[in-house]
């Protein structure tokens, strides 16, 4: 069913000479494109969620060389502050997902969740965004307020650690478990979970090597970027720098 709405999009971009957008895509569904993306490359095709590293991204068919014009996608982030912040708890990305939810708003119509410093921020289509600020007023026992953007690159912009660590070789199970303080075997098992994207591709390979500057999507533990290897450690151990997303 997806790969045959990825098709019609497609086709109905380029026959109309006009942008045409699916709604959020988690991480399974984005691999089920760039499967075919081949074949829809002829359309123009741009994925986005709202901010650079998100996980959940529209898929956009059209281009501006092709029409001539550019787009803005149909995304918007909502921020929710406590109305009184001294009686306000501790809120997680599951209690503002949760909260969404009890709307009976469906998952694909929201993007990537944000918490920092007790503000949620959060990614919506466009056309749920005066719905959501109208309706989303209490999270679990905290009141909440909530406006639409208009800009929100620094608030969003994510926490980035270097770390570098010590590997037997450039192999990203090897190095997931590094990351992640895990046995070999436990970072093993992610990948035949089907837990490990490379640059939002299904990676099942534990062998893999990645490349400088992709980005590891590990569900459950985080994101990161890999840097590179910089030469040995003391030990005679490769080291690797990575950019762990906070």
């Amino acid at each position: 069913m997806l790969q045959k709405r990825f098709c019609e999009l497609a086709e109905r971009s380029f026959s109309q000479n006009i942008y045409t957008y699916t709604s959020f895509l988690s991480l399974p569904e984005q691999d089920l494109f760039h499967r075919m993306e081949s074949e829809l490359q002829y359309a123009g095709v741009t994925l986005y969620g709202g901010a650079q590293g998100c996980d959940r991204r529209m898929l956009r068919f059209g281009s501006s060389s092709r029409m001539g014009f550019e787009e803005e996608f149909p995304i918007r982030c909502i921020a929710a502050e406590p109305r009184q912040e001294k009686y306000s708890q501790e809120l997680t990305h599951r209690d503002y997902l949760g909260a969404l939810m009890n709307l009976g708003i469906s998952r694909e119509l929201l993007g990537d969740i944000f918490v920092k410093e007790k503000v949620g921020y959060f990614f919506c289509t466009e056309r749920i965004a005066p719905f959501l600020v109208e309706e989303l007023t209490r999270i679990r026992h905290t009141a909440v307020s909530c406006r639409i953007l208009q800009e929100w690159a620094d608030c969003l912009k994510k926490e980035v650690s270097i770390r570098k660590v010590g590997v037997a070789g450039e192999r990203l199970d090897s190095i997931l478990a590094k990351a992640y303080n895990l046995s070999r075997s436990q970072s093993q098992m992610l990948f035949s979970a089907g837990n490990i994207y490379v640059n939002g591709r299904l990676c099942e390979n534990t062998g893999y090597r990645p490349k400088n500057m992709e980005e590891i999507s590990v569900r459950g533990y985080g994101k990161f970027r890999y840097r590179g290897a910089e030469g040995l450690t003391k030990k005679g151990k490769l080291s690797v720098i990575l950019e762990i997303y906070g």
